[in-house]
């Protein structure tokens, strides 16, 4: 690989481990665990996604376990959130940006990682997702919670699987720089607006056949129900007697 982009994929990791380990000890802090707790959060958030895709590409150790920059950046930013108590409303004006530039950078060095050893474009983009949410849901799972990729919410891993497949358009173009830079623009613009718009994608009873077929159901029993009670409602009127 070049060393442009060799350079250019460790950059985007390490921000993505930084933001990422950052939210993991935020988490650990609001679950009153205690440092060693912060410190284990913060580096599994942090540096989760991108173990799971280096074993999935069997392509040499986990970057994170042969590159001393990773572990200390994971936990550099559990020593910042342990000292300094993060949060009120300039936090939550704040984080959502850095969760959305975490999201598209690791998405991004995900899809290009796993094109530069050879994959294809769909295991390239499947990576980046893998990548962008890998250690936010072994977090949740550890601290026993429904992952928050898995629905509920608002797109998060789909912003993440577009911010790859730019990657991919860009690799194959020949400009892995510049589309390192414009898939995580791409990915955190779209988890952003997801955000703002409270873009989700449709439960499984709002798009299937049965789903539809029982919203006109219950429709209709609440339109024969509201006019019985109309009905009745003018009967007992006309029966009613004066009180004097």
């Amino acid at each position: 690989m070049d060393d442009t982009v060799v350079a250019a994929l460790r950059v985007l990791d390490l921000i993505g481990v930084f933001a990422n380990a950052m939210l993991g000890a935020v988490i650990a802090r609001s679950a009153r665990l205690d440092p060693l707790g912060s410190a284990t959060l913060a580096v599994m958030s942090g540096l989760g996604g991108g173990m799971i895709r280096d074993v999935l590409l069997q392509h040499g150790p986990p970057v994170a376990l042969t590159d001393y920059a990773y572990v200390p950046t994971a936990l550099a930013a559990a020593f910042v959130v342990y000292l300094v108590k993060i949060e009120g409303p300039i936090w939550d004006r704040v984080w959502p940006y850095i969760d959305a530039l975490a999201l598209g950078c690791w998405a991004a060095a995900g899809a290009q990682k796993a094109l530069a050893v050879g994959l294809g474009w769909l295991p390239a983009v499947l990576l980046g997702a893998v990548t962008a949410v890998g250690g936010g849901f072994t977090r949740d799972v550890v601290l026993r919670r429904v992952p928050t990729i898995l629905g509920g919410n608002t797109l998060y891993a789909t912003c993440a699987l577009l911010a790859g497949a730019v990657m991919v358009v860009f690799f194959e173009l020949g400009m892995p720089v510049v589309g390192s830079v414009v898939a995580t623009l791409v990915g955190g613009a779209l988890c952003l607006l997801a955000r703002w718009q409270q873009w989700t994608l449709p439960q499984s009873d709002e798009w299937s056949a049965l789903g539809a077929a029982r919203a006109r159901l219950a429709r209709s029993s609440r339109s024969r129900g509201s006019r019985r009670r109309g009905t009745e409602d003018e009967g007992d009127g006309g029966a009613a007697v004066p009180r004097g």
